[in-house]
């Protein structure tokens, strides 16, 4: 029967592949991510300064002892251990929906999320700090510097809140503006219909 969940061996093959997938993306998002700061940090910003790139764009180097975007940035010793264990739980929980995600769309996403977590894991290891460096402006007003690390996560979160809102088959609607639920009601309604005839 078409209707079937597949065979136990096959799904658990589906997983692995799946799982599989996140992790090359995750290490190299990682290797993208520790290679574009060594650049900065040793090539780039030797001395380190403001480097004009376009109008709303600069290559900057700044030391973030916070979360992304310098969210709860603070000087206490303890942060950036903390911080570490914060990650590795997380990325550790995330793995697993890797292995069990529904398709390798969410696979990919989490390894990129995983990925750039791990990459500013290794930031905070070695010197207690994030090394950002991307500077998006406008009008003077600037966005908080970032890195790869911090772009990998954006994007996978982006990706699976799209797929999960959007994508996913059975959530959305239908080019009239009512939801899926409407119209499966609607074949009920039909069914019930055709058995009272």
């Amino acid at each position: 029967m078409t209707g079937d969940p597949p065979p136990p061996a096959a799904d658990a093959g589906a997983g692995r592949r799946r799982l599989g997938l996140g992790l090359v993306i995750a290490a190299l998002i990682l290797a993208a991510d520790q290679a574009s700061k060594w650049l900065i940090l040793t090539v780039v910003m030797a001395p380190p300064r403001v480097i004009p790139v376009t109008d709303f764009f600069n290559l900057v180097l700044t030391w973030n002892r916070g979360i992304s975007f310098s969210l709860l940035a603070g000087e206490a010793v303890w942060l950036p251990l903390a911080l570490v264990a914060l990650a590795l739980v997380i990325c550790g929980f995330l793995i697993v929906w890797m292995r069990r995600a529904e398709n390798a769309l969410i696979a990919a996403a989490l390894g990129l999320v995983v990925g750039g977590a791990l990459g500013n894991v290794v930031d905070r290891l070695r010197f207690g700090a994030v090394i950002d460096f991307l500077d998006l402006h406008v009008g003077g007003w600037h966005w908080p510097a970032f890195n790869l690390a911090d772009s990998a996560i954006s994007v996978g979160v982006a990706v699976i809140l799209i797929h999960g809102l959007w994508l996913r088959p059975g959530v959305g609607y239908s080019s009239t503006g009512s939801a899926n639920g409407d119209r499966q009601q609607a074949r009920g309604t039909q069914t019930d219909d055709r058995v009272e005839t």
